[in-house]
């Protein structure tokens, strides 16, 4: 048995402090500074958070080493599971060349490349965050906004900028699954709180996206297209978060969007058909360097960039019969039929009576409190699983499309080679935050943090965004950082739920500024070695949401905007 201590150094809580600190400190040292390889950083933190857990806090090894395998697990199933299947998908619509259907479908909507920006990057970049994250919609949309001729520089900013509103509940909500079981606070509570956070923010999105393509003569001409995009996205991501099912809080969102955008296109469209920008040389249009796991150029938790798909020209979409379009929509409307079916609520019980608990086997540890740590008790919805509804819409996917049993298998098993570093990156990710947790250093900093008092709540979206720029992503930060918020949040007399929940909401900006994305969006575009002249362009807007996530979040700390918080 072992006991948490949050000041196992003479009792001092900032010299404990200073201990507990250097697993982090040594994370973001390892990605930020000397820009080790994410997989090796994580690796590295983790026996680093081990060491500290063992010497300082005096928790028995086997203790340390268990918690940090339930972690490693549970980065497995469910998150990695969610996303091995997503992306299986995914590869599937390439292989048939269903892909380039889709994309020229786009394109046919309208040949002004302001909406493009927001229907593509924007909206289906949402719907590409909802069902895989981890870095696949800045791959693929910026694939397909150089397949309709936008520069590259111009195509990388516009994906990136546009992947940071739906990014809380991309990946099936995980972002929102993993605070819920860091924090042992209400999944739901914490979705509901996110949902009314991120959509002011993605009121804003399109603004910025039809200015990075076209100045403010874009936004005076494109505002109504800008407006009802994120408008619709946002009303949809609150609607859908707080009363319908996380898990397809940004699938309805996006959808919405996107079909809000088209008719109003329909309807009215913007003044100007041809702005000018620019068409890109036909070098741009080649397919884009395959950022391997293995190799060079990205680290983090994303699944490897994925292939461009084969023959991205700029073919009119014309060629296309009515089958064709129809089969490229398939995949994703497969996945919203399974996931809307899971929420009638026979259903929802039955698949939920094969969900079980347990206490992880040889865990054994108590709060200080007397009470057993909440994060030992793992949850296994082996079928209730959101990877598991998407390896069932796979399976169907690879049916509709036709595609022979033995091609989907070798598309499963390239996905899972693409993911090879990205997997040992989130299972140490996982570990070390769960030791951390566990062995009570997480409560160490949460209580130095808590000192601030109030003014914490201005602090809580940049731990999340920090975390996110270092890590490459909102779940790890929700993972690494999900825990301190709560444990501060008390401290100080502040909203727990809001304080884990602007964690999430904080950390969906640091998204377009991280080393993961910006590699991704350089070698989409041919321009690895260039990532920091994307950084240059997409920093300022980073800051700028964050700065009003920040007055966001203090205000809704306040009897100001404090009747928008989730009770608890």
């Amino acid at each position: 048995m072992y006991v948490q201590d949050d000041t196992p150094l003479g009792g001092s809580l900032a010299l404990s402090s200073l201990v507990a600190v250097l697993p982090l400190l040594t994370l973001f040292v390892l990605l930020g500074g000397l820009r080790v390889r994410a997989w090796l950083a994580s690796l590295i933190g983790l026996a680093v958070a081990l060491l500290v857990a063992v010497l300082a806090y005096g928790m028995p090894v086997g203790q340390a080493v268990l918690a940090g395998t339930e972690g490693a697990v549970f980065g497995f199933f469910p998150i990695l599971w969610i996303v091995i299947n997503a992306l299986w998908i995914y590869q599937m619509t390439v292989v048939t060349g269903h892909f380039d259907v889709l994309r020229r479908s786009f394109g046919s909507v309208s040949d002004d490349q302001r909406v493009q920006a927001v229907i593509i990057a924007f909206a289906f970049g949402a719907l590409l965050e909802a069902l895989a994250g981890f870095g696949t919609p800045v791959a693929i949309c910026t694939v397909m906004l150089i397949a309709l001729r936008f520069s590259p520089i111009k195509a990388a900013v516009v994906a990136l900028v546009a992947n940071t509103a739906p990014v809380a509940f991309g990946a099936i909500a995980v972002p929102i699954t993993t605070l819920a079981q860091v924090t042992g606070l209400p999944e739901d509570a914490l979705g509901a709180m996110v949902g009314r956070q991120t959509p002011i923010l993605a009121v804003f999105v399109p603004f910025v996206l039809v200015g990075l393509v076209d100045g403010w003569r874009g936004i005076r001409e494109t505002w109504p297209v800008a407006l009802v995009s994120g408008v619709v996205f946002g009303v949809a991501q609150f609607a859908t978060s707080n009363y319908l099912s996380l898990p397809l809080t940004d699938i309805v969102a996006a959808l919405l969007s996107a079909g809000a955008v088209v008719l109003l296109v329909r309807v009215r469209p913007p003044r100007r058909a041809e702005i000018g920008v620019g068409a890109s040389s036909s070098s741009d249009t080649r397919e884009p360097v395959t950022v391997a796991s293995g190799g060079g150029g990205t680290t983090g938790d994303e699944p490897g960039t994925p292939r461009a798909p084969e023959g991205a020209d700029h073919d009119d979409h014309s060629r296309d019969t009515r089958r064709d379009v129809v089969l490229a929509y398939m995949p994703y409307l497969i996945i919203i039929a399974l996931f809307s079916i899971q929420q009638i609520p026979a259903v929802d019980d039955a698949l939920g009576a094969t969900t079980t608990k347990f206490g992880w086997p040889g865990l054994n540890v108590l709060t200080e409190a007397g009470k057993p740590v909440s994060t030992q008790t793992f949850t296994l919805n082996w079928l209730e699983a959101a990877g598991t509804i998407l390896l069932i819409a796979g399976v169907l996917t690879a049916l509709v499309l036709r595609l022979r049993p033995g091609a989907a298998v070798a598309a499963y098993g390239r996905t899972l080679t693409q993911l090879r570093t990205a997997i040992v990156t989130v299972m140490a990710v996982l570990a070390l935050a769960y030791v951390m947790n566990t062995s009570g250093q997480t409560l160490t900093l949460g209580g130095l943090l808590a000192g601030t008092g109030g003014f914490f709540a201005v602090l809580s979206p940049v731990l999340g965004w920090l975390g996110t720029a270092v890590t490459g992503s909102d779940t790890s930060a929700n993972s690494l950082f999900g825990s301190l918020q709560v444990t501060a949040a008390r401290g100080a007399g502040l909203d727990p739920i809001l304080l884990a929940a602007s964690n999430s909401s904080g950390g969906v900006l640091g998204k377009m500024i991280s080393p993961q994305n910006l590699a991704i969006a350089a070698s989409a575009v041919g321009m690895s070695g260039r990532e920091g002249e994307i950084l240059r362009r997409v920093l300022l807007w980073s800051l700028v949401f964050l700065a009003g996530m920040c007055v966001l979040v203090l205000l809704q700390s306040t009897p100001v905007l404090g009747w928008m918080v989730v009770p608890g």
